[in-house]
């Protein structure tokens, strides 16, 4: 069966992230330092001191010590010594970097230190989060959401700094970790946009989420979700397309889809088979659903997946 227990273990399995933690700045004085965007996921710390983050078309941003701000699908941005700071004066942190960090000014131990990584998703599905994030997440360090991302950010920090063997190893499962929790808190907020993932903290359409994920394959029907949320049918699909963005059964499809994309590009399953685990009786009611979300029929999108996968292997054989 396809599909676990927690909806958002299910996403960030689904997108088989790619993290990058790094490189880090240290600053001091007047300065200004330029980042990369990137398409999917930013996220950010601030160990020591203070600083602005300067989004395009935005006012600036002040970050204090001990809190973190989430980026989705950034473009470039700025962090600075102050909210005047010249973007366009500002240091590219990527290319001046030197083993992960980009130090602006004198080294001092009282400079300012943030800690920047990204997280990269498998386009096929990469929607499944980004189109549920604001472009901006700020948690402060007096927030009691963001209690367990000290803890987490304390252990990255460190490993940063020791740079021991293993290191990139830790800093990749550490950073997912920040994620998830980056996550947890933007979910618990109650100035939360619509959404699966501010969703899961509404008890009526979350317990619904939750066990639609649990059993992806059961043919599910309104009632039977309804009276999972203990609600009358009307009023379920009512809460669900507002938390959610679109109705429940509609959302059972997307993320059926989600799951048939990621198994025809990694996994072993015949059409078929697939069909069944994802809650399709026939081959062909699957392939119908698929090609309605996707474009194509599942056979040829893993065709053009497998070929694609072929082509990435030829370049870096």
């Amino acid at each position: 069966m396809l599909g676990f227990r927690d909806p958002v273990a299910d996403a960030i399995g689904l997108l088989r992230p790619r993290t990058t933690i790094g490189p880090s700045v240290r600053a001091t004085g007047e300065w200004a330092a330029r980042f990369d965007g990137c398409a999917h996921v930013k996220i950010g710390l601030v160990v020591r001191g203070s600083c602005w983050l300067t989004l395009p078309g935005r006012e600036p941003v002040p970050l204090e010590k001990g809190d973190y701000y989430l980026l989705g699908a950034p473009g470039p941005y700025v962090l600075s010594g102050s909210p005047g700071a010249d973007p366009g004066t500002a240091v590219p942190v990527r290319e001046s970097a030197v083993d992960g960090v980009a130090r602006l000014g004198p080294e001092a131990e009282d400079d300012t230190y943030v800690c920047d990584g990204r997280f990269t998703f498998e386009d096929a599905n990469a929607s499944v989060l980004t189109d549920v994030l604001p472009d901006l997440v700020v948690i402060r360090a007096d927030d009691r959401r963001g209690r367990h991302l000290a803890l987490v950010s304390e252990l990255l920090v460190g490993e940063l700094d020791a740079a021991a063997v293993g290191g990139p190893l830790v800093l990749n499962h550490l950073g997912q970790i920040m994620l998830v929790h980056m996550l947890r808190a933007h979910a618990d907020r109650d100035d939360t946009t619509a959404g699966w993932l501010c969703a899961l903290t509404d008890d009526a359409v979350g317990a619904a989420l939750r066990a639609l994920h649990a059993d992806v394959a059961r043919p599910w029907t309104l009632r039977e979700l309804a009276d999972t949320a203990h609600m009358s049918r009307s009023a379920f699909a009512q809460a669900f397309r507002t938390r959610v963005g679109m109705p429940p059964l509609e959302y059972l499809v997307q993320w059926r889809m989600g799951l048939a994309r990621d198994a025809l590009r990694h996994g072993t399953l015949s059409i078929s088979e697939l069909a069944s685990a994802t809650g399709y009786g026939s081959e062909s009611a699957f392939s119908t659903a698929f090609r309605r979300v996707v474009g194509v029929s599942p056979a040829k999108f893993r065709a053009g997946e497998r070929a694609a996968a072929r082509d990435r292997e030829s370049l870096t054989a």
